[in-house]
């Protein structure tokens, strides 16, 4: 039996268990087996029935003096039974598992691990872990360190901990170990073979955290591999064009400008000038906080390509954060005559003329449009395109192995170390200043007993200041695709806010509304035409209205604090005081926590390392919500792992021979 095997191959697996499994991502045997407990259950106590205590946790040994099923008063079924060893016997008390009756037989040898307690006027085992005791045959759930997992509807931890127990078994001779011995060593790591044991079957705690630690170096080394091969990949491209000029081409766009970069602005520009007139194409991530100016950073790479005589490309993720960089693109290049054109989905090519810019969506990549002069690709809120869509884009636009430059933004504030790990093939850029002038954003969090006096606030700010309102609902589901239940959610909210405010103008927003519709709304929204705004969060990257001055966030405790404080953003870009109301039902003592961290602190940086801790990598960075990859065994605040992993992979790639295990175990996994 092989670890490429399906799991089906294993005994007592068909295909309903199959579909079961590929709920938790296992398919196949090396799935199974790498998939490690959450924690575990310490019945390591063993000791004989007369000695257990009220309140303990131990294991006893002994045989089955009968077993029924029985009901309490109100009808509930439970199951009783009595257990005897030599030195006295003791009740177990099961509730509705009537088929144990129809496994657990009279003198049956068992060992039952769990807590005592009392049952009525006696101890008891109250719902302990069981087995049957078959000599020469060690315990797999009770007497030890017992692993729980992650479970799924019909698959119990008791359930994978007997089928992983069973893969062990017929695989532990094909587990291969792929790291050099010298390396494992040197960072004192297990081998492959008795981690994957120990993770599951630990004789200590020091034992599964040891072995849980080599198998989470192995998930960061193969995200560090990948990193590694496609920066070596890249850097075999040759540039369009080594971009050539001079200080006073770079003084004479910062001039023009209407306003004074910020310290970072002027640190990530001039990175980004070095990439373009080095000899390998530019491959640089450009991450800033909300508001803090990235398409003035990429504005001044793209002035370069045009004096160089050659196009760029800026791809968003939305029509409208497109419209928002053709609007932002036209006022800071319109003084040197740069033709800048909104690709949609319906122009014609005749229509298009010559352009030094094209600024669009997905509609970017089209046939229709030939890009035969591009050296700039930007791509705004990259996580949010597939790798085969920026591949084609960037691919379309280069000529054998010249490939044009490639700056990829994002508004997401990522936390250094997961940004290097999860984007180590880019180079790093990072914006953690807002422009003079912006706004300080009042943050506070409304409880339900004063949502109508919060209310009656946004009615006299509206009258008497003219001020303009978002509200935005959480998804219904955790998803980043809206779904038509997320739409009534919305629709009903906004029915609601219509009702609250009958002589306002209230308007509706969401992702399921045609583009000329969502764009009218909008346009109606930036002209003062509508004081409320009703929305989803799908639709907020790329709002800017300097009107709007007040943020309403319902269901405050569903978002992280990145997306909340990237909502926040939405607001305080006017010069009038600006504010971000929180509405939340949740008494959670780690809810308020969260929240009155974001009353607290404006840097999205430290918020988002702070996200890290409070909720965890899977909720913050999850496929979900930002296409940040959960891990499934290590954890992006692992720094000193995940240092170790990206050192052995450049080692790998340094001296191909010496890690040839390793680098065929990678070549396998893509």
């Amino acid at each position: 039996m092989d670890l490429s095997d399906n799991v089906g191959i294993l005994p007592s697996i068909g295909p309903v268990y199959q579909k079961r499994l590929q709920k938790l991502g296992i398919e196949t045997i090396e799935n199974l087996l790498l998939y490690v407990p959450h924690r575990y259950l310490d019945f390591r106590q063993t000791t004989k029935i007369k000695s257990v205590q009220i309140g303990n946790t131990v294991t006893v040994k002994g045989k089955v003096v009968f077993i029924k099923n029985q009901y309490t008063r109100t009808g509930r079924k439970f199951q009783i039974a009595s257990v005897r060893d030599e030195s006295g016997e003791i009740a177990v008390v099961w509730f509705n598992q009537p088929f144990l009756i129809q496994s657990i037989f009279p003198d049956d040898d068992v060992s039952l691990s769990g807590k005592v307690d009392w049952f009525g006027r006696e101890k008891a085992f109250i719902s302990p872990e069981y087995e049957k005791r078959i000599e020469g045959k060690k315990s797999v759930h009770t007497g030890r360190l017992i692993p729980i997992y992650s479970e799924t509807s019909g698959l119990s931890s008791k359930w994978l901990r007997s089928k992983i127990n069973l893969a062990y078994s017929y695989c532990k001779n094909n587990i291969n170990e792929y790291l050099p011995r010298q390396l494992k060593n040197n960072l004192s790591l297990f081998d492959l073979e008795k981690a994957i044991k120990l993770v599951h079957f630990p004789n200590s705690p020091l034992e599964a955290q040891q072995a849980r630690e080599r198998l989470a170096f192995d998930e960061l080394l193969m995200f560090q591999l990948n990193n590694v091969s496609q920066r070596i990949s890249w850097q075999r491209n040759i540039p369009t064009n080594q971009f050539k000029f001079a200080s006073k081409d770079i003084n004479k766009f910062t001039d023009s400008l209407p306003f004074i970069l910020t310290g970072s602005q002027n640190t990530a520009k001039n990175e980004i000038l070095n990439d373009l007139k080095g000899p390998c194409p530019m491959n640089r991530l450009l991450e800033g906080d909300v508001g803090s100016g990235k398409t003035v950073v990429s504005a001044c790479a793209a002035f370069i390509s045009f004096i160089n005589g050659y196009q760029s490309i800026f791809m968003a993720p939305t029509q409208i954060l497109a419209q928002q960089h053709f609007n932002t693109l036209n006022i800071l290049l319109q003084p040197f005559k740069v033709r800048i054109s909104l690709i949609t989905s319906d122009i014609k090519k005749q229509d298009m003329g010559r352009c030094d810019i094209f600024v669009g969506t997905h509609s970017l990549i089209n046939s229709k449009i030939s890009y035969d002069n591009v050296g700039l690709v930007v791509i705004d809120e990259q996580h949010k395109f597939g790798v085969k869509q920026r591949d084609f884009l960037i691919k379309n636009s280069a000529r054998k192995h010249e490939v044009p430059h490639v700056l990829t933004m994002t508004a997401t504030p990522i936390p250094r170390t997961v940004a290097l790990t999860f984007y180590g093939d880019l180079s790093l850029s990072t914006l953690n200043e807002l422009p003079k002038g912006r706004q300080s954003i009042t943050t506070w969090i409304v409880p339900p007993n004063k949502r109508d006096g919060a209310y009656q606030w946004i009615n006299n700010e509206i009258k008497n200041l003219k001020a303009q309102v978002y509200i935005v609902c959480p998804l219904i589901e955790e998803s980043s695709v809206e779904t038509m239940k997320s739409v009534r959610a919305v629709t009903e909210q906004y029915t609601e806010i219509v009702d609250t405010f009958p002589d306002l103008k209230v308007g509706l927003l969401h992702g399921k509304q045609k583009s000329k519709d969502k764009e009218k709304m909008l346009d109606n929204f930036r002209k003062g035409k509508i004081n409320i705004l009703v929305s989803t969060p799908v639709v907020e990257v790329g709002l800017d209205v300097p009107q709007a001055t007040i943020m309403v966030i319902e269901g405050a405790d569903r978002f992280g604090l990145a997306q909340l404080h990237q909502l926040r953003g939405r607001v305080g870009r006017g010069n009038k005081k600006s504010y971000c109301l929180l509405f939340s039902q949740s008494n959670s003592e780690k809810v308020v926590s969260r929240l009155n961290a974001l009353q607290k602190h404006s840097s999205g940086f430290e918020l988002a390392e702070m996200d890290l801790k409070l909720r965890g990598p899977g909720e913050v960075f999850g496929l979900k919500q930002h296409g940040i990859p959960n891990l499934k065994i290590a954890s992006w605040q692992d720094i000193d792992l995940i240092k170790k992993a990206k050192s052995v992979a450049e080692q790998a790639f340094g001296n191909p021979k010496e890690f040839k295990l390793l680098i065929d175990k990678y070549h396998e996994m893509i």
